[in-house]
C-alpha cells in the first residue's frame, strides 16, 4: 500500500528537508557586507587612537615627558619618538601577523590583533604620570605604544584581505575604501572627543584626567569589534588556496618570496604620498598650528576636523571611481595635486589677513586631495600580492611607509622646525614625498581592477 508523503513510510524525507535549513551558509552579499563591517571596526579603533594621541599631544608631553627643568620643546619632540616607535613596531607586527593570517587564516589573526590594540589603549587610559611614577612614567607608555604598534600592523593587512577576498566582482576598490574611510572616521571620532572635551573641560582638568577619557572609551568599542569578529566567516580565497596546499599545488616558495620583496618596495613608494601628506594634514597640524603659528587648542582643531572631513568625503567616491576608470588615474591626480598645493597651503594658513572661511576651505580641499590616495590605494595593494602572501605583503608595504614617512612627520617637521626655524617644512616634506610617489604610481597597470585577485 503506498505511503503519504508525511506518512511512517517515507521517515527519511522529512529529515532531509529540515536538515539544510541551519547548515546553509548566508548569501555571498551578507558575508561580504559581514566582512565590510567587522573589518571597519577594527580599522576605526586603531585610528581614533592613534588619532587621539597626535591630538592631545602636548598633554601628554606635560604629562608624561616633562621632568622638572624640561622644556615644553623637549617633551613635545619626546612624545613624538614615542609616537613614531610605534610606528616603527608596525613593520614587525605586518610580518607576524601576517604570516599567521597568511597560514592560519584572516579571521583568527583579526580577532587576536583587535584584542591586544584594544587592551593596550584601555591601559594608556589608566596610566600612572610622570607626576606619579616618575621615570617609570614615560617607559610604561612606551611600551603599550609598542603593543599598539604590534597589533595596529596586523590589523591592515587583514583588514584589506578580508575586504577585497569578500567583495563582489567590479567593486574591489570601493570595498577596500572602507579600510581609508574607518581611518577618516576614527580620525574624525578622535578629533571630535578631543574638541568636546576641550570646550567643557578647562586646560587643569585636561591635563589631570580629561585626556583618560579618549583612551579608555576604547574598552567598549573593542569589545563590539571582538564580538563582530567572532562571527566572520574564513574568506573564499583563503579556503581555496588552503584547498590547493592540501593537494600541493603550491609553486615553490622562492620564486613567491623574490616577488614579495619587488613588490613591497614598490608599494611602499606608490603610498608614501598618502602616507606623508596624510599624517601632515591629518595628525601633525594640531600641534604645527599651537607650537608654530600661535593658534589656540580650539583653532587648531577646527581645522584638523575640516581637514578630516574632506578626506572622509572623498574616500568613498574615489574607490569607486578606482573600479570605472582604474587605480593609476585617481591616485595619481591625488599625488599630483598634494604636491603642487603643499607650498600655496601653508601659506594662506601662515596668512593673518586671509578669511577664515578660505582658510578652512582649503585644509578641507587638502583632506580630499588625501582621499583620493586614499580611497583606491588598499584594492591596488591587495591587487599587487597573491593569496598565499597577501596578508604579510601588503601589511608590510603599507606599515613600512607608515613608519617611515606617517610615524616620523611629527618628529621630523617638530625638530626641523626647530633647528632651522624654517615654518615651511612640512610644505616642503609632503611636496618631495608626493612627487615621489607621483613616480610609482606610473608604474601602475591602467587594467589591474579589472582583473580578478591573484591566487
Amino acid at each position: 500500500m503506498p505511503t503519504s508523503a508525511h506518512g511512517p513510510g517515507d521517515l527519511s524525507r522529512p529529515r532531509a528537508a529540515a536538515a539544510p535549513g541551519p547548515a546553509t551558509p548566508p548569501p555571498a552579499a551578507v558575508r561580504s557586507r559581514r566582512a565590510l563591517v567587522a573589518g571597519s571596526v577594527g580599522n576605526f579603533i586603531e585610528w581614533y587612537e592613534f588619532g587621539v594621541y597626535g591630538y592631545f599631544a602636548t598633554v601628554i608631553a606635560a604629562a608624561f615627558f616633562t621632568p622638572e627643568g624640561g622644556g615644553e620643546a623637549e617633551a613635545l619632540i619626546r612624545t613624538y619618538a614615542s609616537f613614531a616607535l610605534a610606528f616603527f613596531f608596525r613593520p614587525a607586527g605586518a610580518w607576524l601577523f601576517g604570516r599567521a593570517g597568511d597560514r592560519l587564516g584572516r579571521r583568527p589573526t583579526l580577532i587576536l590583533v583587535v584584542s591586544l590594540m584594544t587592551a593596550a589603549t584601555t591601559l594608556i587610559g589608566l596610566l600612572p604620570t610622570y607626576a606619579t611614577a616618575g621615570v617609570w612614567a614615560p617607559w610604561l607608555l612606551t611600551l603599550l605604544r609598542i603593543v599598539q604598534g604590534l597589533s595596529a600592523g596586523g590589523e591592515f593587512g587583514g583588514a584589506v584581505s578580508l575586504m577585497t577576498e569578500f567583495a563582489p566582482p567590479g567593486r574591489r576598490g570601493l570595498y577596500g575604501a572602507w579600510q581609508s574611510f574607518t581611518v577618516a572616521l576614527g580620525l574624525l571620532g578622535g578629533a571630535g572627543v578631543a574638541a568636546v572635551l576641550g570646550t567643557v573641560l578647562t586646560g587643569a582638568q585636561l591635563g589631570a584626567w580629561g585626556w583618560r577619557v579618549p583612551f579608555l572609551m576604547t574598552l567598549p568599542m573593542g569589545l563590539a569589534a571582538l564580538w563582530l569578529r567572532l562571527r566572520l566567516e574564513e574568506t573564499p580565497s583563503f579556503r581555496t588556496r588552503e584547498r590547493a596546499r592540501t593537494r600541493k599545488e603550491d609553486e615553490p616558495a622562492a620564486a613567491p618570496a623574490r616577488e614579495t620583496v619587488r613588490a613591497v618596495v614598490l608599494g611602499v613608494g606608490r603610498l608614501m604620498g598618502w602616507s606623508a601628506a596624510g599624517y601632515t594634514f591629518l595628525v601633525v597640524l594640531p600641534s604645527y598650528l599651537q607650537s608654530v603659528l600661535d593658534a589656540s587648542f580650539r583653532q587648531a582643531l577646527t581645522a584638523t576636523v575640516l581637514a578630516n572631513a574632506g578626506f572622509a568625503a572623498a574616500i568613498l567616491p574615489a574607490g569607486a571611481l578606482s573600479d570605472r576608470v582604474g587605480r593609476r588615474p585617481v591616485m595619481l591626480t591625488g599625488a599630483v595635486v598634494a604636491a603642487a598645493a603643499a607650498f600655496p597651503l601653508l601659506d594662506l594658513l601662515r596668512d593673518p589677513g586671509a578669511p577664515t572661511a578660505a582658510k578652512g576651505l582649503a585644509v578641507c580641499a587638502a583632506g580630499a586631495v588625501v582621499g583620493l590616495m586614499a580611497g583606491p590605494g588598499p584594492a591596488m595593494l591587495a591587487e599587487m600580492f597573491p593569496t598565499r602572501v597577501r596578508y604579510t605583503g601588503l601589511g608590510l608595504a603599507y606599515a613600512l611607509s607608515n613608519a617611515v614617512f606617517s610615524g616620523c612627520a611629527g618628529l621630523i617637521v617638530t625638530e626641523a622646525v626647530r633647528r632651522t626655524g624654517e615654518v615651511r617644512v612640512p610644505a616642503y616634506y609632503v611636496a618631495v614625498t608626493c612627487a615621489l610617489s607621483a613616480l610609482a604610481l606610473a608604474t601602475l597597470r591602467g587594467d589591474d581592477h579589472r582583473r580578478a585577485l591573484r591566487g
